[in-house]
């Protein structure tokens, strides 16, 4: 479906064809319809389907057709990377509709904070906001919300996984019962099924599956043990056909240790993890656009906060401990049709965690032999609990998976 059949305010659509947005996503054609008829909203859609523009665009439409100074939408989100990025979009989107926003979130020096303040109470139509400091505005002065329109929980189920649930509901107590309420969410646990019960009022439902990971990413794995990883990393990281680098690892004290190893070795990286200020942080995600510095090192916040089109190679030092996460973090290359590598560390502990992956995607991701001069690797040999607690290997010696054979009796 085009972007010009939803009928869209002319300045909207003005908009969209500046940004070259000409086909809408699967997500997109499936709820811009639901939105704009004030309909509330639960979808499920991962990060890179452009779920961001499936809910700004229809309510840019409503906004400019009803323009006023005012707050007419929040949207919460769990990161100051996110909310920088979809504010980012408000501003693309919406250039000529004269809608404005605001990103709200913590991090900054008084300066910043009194910005946002000055901005809540002036009401800029969209505020983009992290919880936490969203509540802190909340609490400090009063804010007139009595004419809020939409609600938006973008990236929902990773802001309860932060902890962020009792902030969201105290959010909620500020803002007019009558209101359009959307969530979206990368996944659809219970607690997130709990939480829209209690939110949201007669919502559709939107479940676009996870996609697989894009047919222009070359993935592929090392079975390496840990003493080797660093002399691995270095050795790919000197390949000249890398030009951007994005090198995930699931702790933020191992984002340190190989930013600083790296560095001492003679590599130009950056580490980037929540103990950097917000100008640090700002910093770094700016001279990495810019291509100014090559390679980020950092955790699973970077493979759902930054959309950057032109990264080569993603390595995840470590298996992540989500599949889902593995689709994410390779999510971030070969982005707009372009091509791409994905190289995944294995270890033997987390040889587990990579067949639950090859699960998710339903193939095997090739294993290549490491580098000459380097010792071998550890035996791909995962291991699996079955129904009756006896561990059992997933694959054969072919590289296939194993059938399973016939319980006697149906299982659950």
């Amino acid at each position: 479906m085009r972007f010009d059949e939803f009928g869209f305010i002319p300045t909207l659509d003005e908009g969209l064809d500046t940004m070259g947005f000409v086909e809408a996503t699967p997500i997109q054609e499936q709820t811009i319809p639901v939105i704009l008829e004030n309909k509330d909203l639960i979808a499920c859609a991962q990060t890179g389907t452009g779920k961001t523009a499936a809910y700004l665009l229809p309510i840019l439409h409503k906004n400019g057709k009803d323009q006023k100074e005012r707050v007419d939408t929040i949207i919460l989100v769990p990161t100051r990377e996110l909310a920088l990025q979809i504010d980012q979009q408000v501003m693309g989107l919406g250039y000529f509709t004269g809608t404005t926003s605001i990103a709200v979130y913590g991090g900054g020096d008084g300066m910043g904070y009194e910005q946002q303040k000055r901005a809540i109470r002036e009401g800029a139509n969209i505020i983009v906001a992290t919880p936490g400091r969203l509540i802190s505005h909340m609490s400090s002065g009063k804010f007139d919300f009595s004419h809020l329109k939409h609600l938006v929980l973008d990236e929902a189920d990773t802001m309860l996984d932060m902890g962020f649930y009792d902030d969201i509901i105290r959010i909620i107590s500020y803002l007019p019962e009558k209101r359009q309420t959307l969530l979206f969410s990368a996944t659809m646990p219970t607690k997130i099924r709990g939480l829209a019960k209690k939110i949201l009022s007669n919502p559709e439902e939107i479940n676009i599956a996870i996609s697989k990971p894009s047919e222009g990413i070359d993935q592929h794995a090392y079975l390496v043990y840990d003493e080797h990883k660093n002399a691995l990393i270095q050795h790919i990281l000197r390949d000249p056909k890398y030009n951007t680098a994005i090198v995930f690892a699931s702790k933020k004290d191992i984002v340190k240790t190989l930013a600083r190893d790296l560095n001492k070795s003679g590599l130009a990286v950056e580490g980037f993890h929540s103990d950097l200020n917000q100008s640090e942080r700002e910093d770094i995600m700016s001279r990495f656009r810019a291509k100014k510095i090559n390679v980020l090192i950092g955790t699973d916040v970077i493979s759902r906060g930054i959309d950057i089109v032109g990264i080569s190679l993603v390595v995840n030092y470590d298996v992540p401990p989500d599949p889902e996460d593995y689709v994410h973090r390779v999510g971030r290359t070969a982005r707009a049709a372009t091509t791409g590598t994905a190289i995944t560390f294995i270890n033997v502990k987390d040889q587990t965690k990579f067949a639950l992956i090859e699960k998710l995607v339903e193939y095997e991701i090739k294993k290549v032999a490491l580098p000459e001069g380097f010792a071998e690797g550890p035996a791909y040999e995962p291991r699996l609990k079955s129904n009756n607690k006896k561990k059992r290997k997933p694959f054969n010696k072919k590289g296939n998976f194993n059938k399973q054979k016939k319980a006697s009796s149906p299982s659950s």
